[in-house]
Parts: C-alpha cells; structure tokens; sequence
C-alpha cells in the first residue's frame, strides 16, 4: 500500500478562510469592478472581527482583486484598458513559453492532464454554469503552467494568479457570446498540443491570450460611463 499521494489535512487560520471565501466571492461575479465593500457588514456576515477582516481586505488588495479608496473605504478593483493590457500581454508571455515547454518535455502524464482539464471546461459549459466554466478555464491554464515544470515560471504566474481569474470571469461573462464560443476560444491551443507541436502550442497560446484581451478592451472601452460635462459657458 502506498500513501504518497495522500494528502495531510491542513488547519487553515480564520484570517486564511476569511480570505478564501472573500476571495471566491469577488471572483463569482456576484459582485462587480467599483462596487463598494462595507466592513461592518461583512464583518457581521462572516462572524468575525473587523481587524481579522482588514487582515483579509489587505491581503485581496495585494493580489489585485480590491482597492482601498483613501477616507471611503474598500472597491472591487476595476480594470482599465491599461490593466487589461498588462494583464494579458503578461499573461500572454508566461503561458506562451509554458505551452512550448510543456510539448517539448514530451510526458504523456502532462498531454493526459491537459486533456482532462479540457474535458472538465466541455462538461462546465454543457452545464452552463459561468462560475463553473471561469473555475474549469483557469484550472486548464494552470495545467499548462504546471505542465512546463519551471519552479521559476510558475512563481511568476502565482504572481498575477488572482487577476488573471478576474480577467477570465470578466471576459466569459460580459464578452464571450455564450459557453460555445468559450471553447471555441481553446480549441487551436487544445490542437497543437494533440499534435505535440511545440511552436504552434506556443502561438496559439498567445494568440488566445491576445483575442480575448482586444475583445475585452473594446468591450470595457463601449461600456466606460463618460465623464460627467462640468464645463459651463
């Protein structure tokens, strides 16, 4: 009998599960980029302090996911068009390179990770559930990541690991035009690495990360609220 892949059970601190369900609850979309966070209410919904709160808040606006306005209190981050390009083109260059590494190294376990994960995104968006589909999409990227086998890589990638889930949330449910173009979005990614084709793997990781990054740019450029016209004359 062999216990290696059996995983010891972790006790998390209240600060780490407030954290997890703070986290997961601005990457469902329930609520939006701008919308205000009320400490005392949350602290009241969640049963905890508000200093185990603030631990919390400060430890999501590191990661990018929320910001703290100066004498008003806390935001769901917005995205510019600016993040936007950050985001992706970054993005676009770590899972470039993961995808090239992750053909290249040759093992059979990664190509069968991959495809599963794959198969995972089909099944979330048969369903139809969009936090689901956003949960399956990120855990394929992450595959990949994970599939290069580059310690140094993936420390990158947990870098911007929490905007890149907004990114995905944000692009499935406000620009994709339903679960089919969701997977149509994979499929020439999912092609090169059925053919085990480091170069094309490699393109169409960046050319996925690029058409969804415009795409979510030209949306956020349509639905920007203009400026309020002060002038008086």
């Amino acid at each position: 009998m062999t216990l290696k892949n059996l995983r010891p059970v972790t006790r998390q601190s209240t600060e780490a599960i407030v954290i997890d369900n703070l986290r997961s609850f601005i990457l469902s979309g329930e609520i939006g980029p701008g919308d205000r966070l009320t400490e005392a209410a949350m602290s009241e919904q969640l049963g905890v302090s508000r200093a185990t709160l603030r631990m919390a808040l400060h430890r999501l606006a590191g990661e990018g996911l929320i910001e703290q306005i100066p004498y008003t209190g806390w935001q769901v981050a917005r995205l510019s068009t600016k993040d936007i390009w950050e985001i992706w083109t970054l993005r676009g260059a770590l899972e470039s390179l993961a995808s090239r590494l992750a053909v290249s190294r040759g093992d059979e376990a990664v190509f069968a990770a991959i495809e599963e994960a794959y198969a995972e995104l089909e099944a979330a968006c048969a369903r139809g559930n969009m936090r689901a589909i956003s949960a399956a999409d990120f855990a394929l990227h992450q595959v990949i990541i994970d599939g290069a086998d580059n310690a140094r890589l993936a420390a990158q990638y947990r870098v911007v690991e929490q905007q890149v889930r907004v990114f995905i949330a944000t692009s499935n449910l406000h620009v994709a035009t339903g679960p089919e173009d969701i997977i149509a979005q994979h499929e020439p990614l999912i092609v090169a690495f059925r053919a085990r084709d480091a170069k094309a793997a490699a393109d169409a990781a960046w050319a996925h990360d690029q058409s969804e990054g415009e795409r979510l740019i030209a949306w956020l450029m349509a639905n920007e609220t203009p400026p309020a016209n002060t002038h008086k004359g």
